[in-house]
């Protein structure tokens, strides 16, 4: 493989481990926030355990994120540095006001709350942990603006070969980075309450604890409802959006070639990129694509044979990778909507316990091909209709980019099992009896 495909292989593994663990920090953070001002607003001790049996998950899981995004950023200068010249002006300065503002505002109050306990007042105390929530989440909105700028960028001119940054109200305002704000956050939340909900299914399903977890389990499966709506509704306004600003990543995420009004959506295709065409079509829903992409079920959209060949993602992932999240979308706030029903009987519904158990990894695996279908849509550029990827890269040799593919991957893994590992292990443990939390 040449150095770009290693470049992107092994940007593709650390931000993906990474994002294992980003979501998490940014829903339970407020969670925990919120468990603990139920605990200074009614002196209920149950609320004090809560919060420090989330709270420690919350931690272990902030720490593993932070480790494994600080290899990010320097991958811009090691493997991207002809991108990083390119729109250093721009991305920078949104990177910059991230880590200088946001996550040096999280990570400290962090700090504070770890070492808070009984220094502060309850009242204090519960106010740090809101502070590390809105500071984490603001940090997730500078990184997604950065990211919406490449996906569709605006606001600035190019000069001597580089992007230049002009208008930075026209940056924080583009409408792509905001919608992916509004899809990513809830989603992020929506994630925190399955985990907290799958968790709390796992002690009720074998009776310890159960008021505790009682109490844990309607917490998240409120805030996951209402996330998980708002999920499908911010994910039906992305891809109108998408049809505007992206047309081939839409053609690519229902294999759609043809330009045509009242475009059918496939439910299940076999894509045959090289000879443009669906081997295999089952379920057409004539006109629903149009739909989707305009809200006009007799709306013309553009077919990938319309769109050179050089500028096409690659279909198959795209297109299943779409599939899959929205199934998995469409899954949530169902299993929401029926724990709304069984929430005064949980400990007797069993079955959906189990459920909610098995359905931990569900929001994490919709978030990853959620991120699958950004990046790997928006191929073959890398600042999307400005700079392609292969043009990106570093000129370095392959053989420098497989050994730290090899060494990351190594240490990732082992990092992953230990991370992984202490969470199970504290989950399924339970919190302290009332008694060691005074």
């Amino acid at each position: 493989m040449d150095v770009v495909m290693l470049s992107r292989l092994q940007f593709a593994a650390a931000t993906m481990f990474h994002f294992l663990f980003v979501p998490l920090t940014l829903g339970l953070s407020v969670l925990v926030a919120y468990m603990e001002t139920r605990y200074v607003q009614t002196g209920d001790e149950t609320y004090l355990r809560m919060t420090k049996f989330w709270g420690k998950l919350f931690l272990i899981n902030f720490a593993l994120g932070v480790v494994t995004g600080i290899t990010l950023e320097f991958q811009f200068g090691t493997n991207w540095s002809r991108y990083a010249v390119y729109m250093g002006d721009i991305f920078g300065a949104l990177l910059a006001i991230e880590a200088t503002v946001a996550f040096f505002l999280e990570s400290t109050f962090i700090g504070i709350w770890i070492f808070g306990w009984n220094k502060l007042s309850k009242k204090a105390h519960a106010t740090v942990m809101w502070l590390v929530a809105g500071a984490g989440n603001v940090s997730a909105v500078w990184i997604l603006l950065a990211n919406g700028w490449m996906q569709h960028p605006v606001g600035f001119t190019i000069r001597n070969g580089r992007a230049e940054l002009t208008d930075f109200l026209a940056v924080v305002t583009n409408k792509f980075g905001l919608l992916e704000i509004a899809h990513m956050i809830p989603s992020a939340f929506t994630l925190a309450a399955f985990f907290v909900m799958g968790i709390s299914a796992w002690h009720l399903l074998k009776k310890q604890h159960v008021d505790l977890f009682t109490r844990s389990f309607n917490i998240g499966l409120v805030v996951g409802l209402v996330s998980s709506l708002i999920v499908a509704i911010t994910g039906d306004m992305h891809a109108v959006h998408v049809t505007q600003t992206q047309p081939a990543k839409l053609a690519a995420m229902e294999s759609h070639w043809e330009t045509q009004p009242r475009a059918p959506i496939v439910m299940f295709a076999v894509p045959d990129e090289k000879n443009e065409r669906n081997k295999i079509e089952i379920g057409r829903l004539p006109g629903a694509l149009s739909f989707l992409g305009h809200h006009d079920f007799n709306a013309v959209v553009t077919g990938l044979k319309d769109i050179p060949r050089d500028e096409r993602p690659p279909v198959l992932p795209t297109f299943v990778s779409f599939r899959v999240m929205v199934a998995l979308g469409t899954l949530f706030p169902l299993l929401t909507i029926i724990g709304w029903f069984l929430r005064k009987r949980l400990v007797e519904s069993r079955w959906y316990l189990w459920a909610m158990l098995f359905s931990i990894p569900l929001p994490y695996l919709a978030i990853e091909l959620g991120w699958v279908l950004a990046e790997v849509g928006r191929q073959p550029w890398i600042v999307y209709g400005l700079l392609k990827t292969a043009d990106a890269a570093s000129p370095i040799a392959a053989s420098q980019v497989m050994t730290s593919l090899v060494g990351f991957i190594l240490v990732y893994g082992l990092l992953g099992l230990v991370g992984f590992y202490l969470i199970t292990n504290i989950a399924k443990k339970g919190p302290k009896p009332a008694t060691e939390n005074a």
